[in-house]
Formats: C-alpha cells, sequence, structure tokens
C-alpha cells in the first residue's frame, strides 16, 4: 500500500507534467520554457523528436547529480527522464490539446501549461519514487549550497535560456516569465504533495495497528 500510493503520486504527477509542457509547446509562439528552448532548438538542429531530447539531456543531467548528490538519483528518476518524453511525444501526436485560437485563449492556454507544470514537478518529485532530471539536478544543488528549491531552479533555468538561445532556439516574452510563475508553484506543491503523502501514509499505518 506504501508503494502503492508513492506510485500513484509518481505517475500521475509524471502525467501532469508532460501534458502541461504539450500544452506550452501547442502556443509557443508566445515563448516556451528555458528546458523546452533547448529541446525544441536541438530538435530543430539535429532532427529526432522533442520528446527524444527530452531523454537526452535528462541522462545528461542525471549523470552530473551522481557526482553531486546521489540521493536523488534512483529507478524512478530513470522512469521520469524516459517516461516525460514519451508522454510530451505522445500528446503532442494524438494532438490532445487545445488548438491555439486567438491572443488572449492562448495566453490562457500557456498559463495553464506553466502551472501544470509547477503541480506536476512538485507532485512526482515528493512521492520520492526518484525525482525528475531536472528537479534531482536542482535539489541537489539546492542542498549542497543551501539555497532555497526556487531561487536555485531560476538560477539553473536561466543558464539554460542562455545555452538554448545561443543554439538557435525560439525565445519570446513569456519565456522570461515562465520560472518566476513555475518554481514558486513547483516549491509549494512538493510541499503540500510532501504532507499529504506522509498524512495519508500515517493514516494507513494506524488503520494497520488497529486491525493487528
Amino acid at each position: 500500500m506504501r508503494i502503492g500510493l508513492k506510485l500513484l503520486f509518481f505517475f500521475v504527477g509524471l502525467l501532469i507534467f508532460s501534458y502541461g509542457i504539450a500544452m506550452a509547446i501547442g502556443v509557443k509562439y508566445l515563448g516556451i520554457s528555458p528546458w523546452d528552448v533547448l529541446n525544441i532548438s536541438l530538435f530543430e538542429k539535429f532532427g529526432f523528436t522533442i520528446g527524444t531530447w527530452n531523454i537526452i539531456v535528462g541522462l545528461l543531467l542525471i549523470s552530473t547529480t551522481l557526482l553531486i548528490n546521489r540521493k536523488y538519483i534512483n529507478i524512478g528518476t530513470f522512469l521520469n527522464a524516459f517516461l516525460v518524453g514519451v508522454f510530451v511525444d505522445l500528446f503532442l501526436f494524438i494532438n490532445l490539446i487545445p488548438p491555439p485560437s486567438n491572443l488572449f485563449f492562448d495566453i490562457m492556454l500557456l498559463f495553464i501549461g506553466i502551472i501544470l507544470m509547477g503541480i506536476g514537478g512538485g507532485m512526482y518529485s515528493a512521492a520520492e519514487i526518484g525525482a525528475g532530471p531536472r528537479d534531482g539536478f536542482m535539489l541537489s544543488i539546492s542542498e549542497k549550497t543551501g539555497l532555497s528549491i526556487s531561487r536555485v531552479r531560476i538560477m539553473v533555468e536561466c543558464l539554460i535560456l542562455v545555452i538554448g538561445f545561443a543554439i538557435g532556439g525560439h525565445v519570446f516574452v513569456f519565456t522570461f516569465i515562465y520560472t518566476f510563475i513555475q518554481s514558486p508553484i513547483y516549491q509549494r506543491s512538493f510541499l503540500l504533495c510532501k504532507k499529504w503523502i506522509n498524512k495519508l501514509l500515517f493514516s494507513i499505518e494506524e488503520k494497520k495497528k488497529i486491525a493487528s
């Protein structure tokens, strides 16, 4: 039951996060997240798919995190790296996202995508099945430096944005507010889901004690 509950949070979080990415990519002309600036620029320059580049970049981040703090890397981290790429490609392939319409509607879609990415990211990280490659990298730096998760996320994603832009990535006005919106949502989601999971696990243990 314990692992089942955590797996539920993990997979639901991955689906929410991946759908948020796909939704934002659907209106990418408004500006995409720093990581997607990188993934899409690599896709346009070298081919493959956006999801494939998400997996490749994820594996590179996992390798780096192993050198900083191994505790954030386990089988779930590799599952995360693979499944997010697959889910994003799947959502884009089956076109399970609202099509661009008018500026106001598209901005709403973009904000919803950003919010979903923050909620989903915090949710699967809180399950402790394995932080995502990007999140594990940032969590390990946060623990190593003593800086808040939100601050580290902003610093890292600003650096990724510069790299993505340098190799020809698409950057527009909303790209610059992604991190500042998503990071606080991620941190709040992470802490809230962590609290929910602990309460549910405590309730399960108490019921077991009563039953025995």
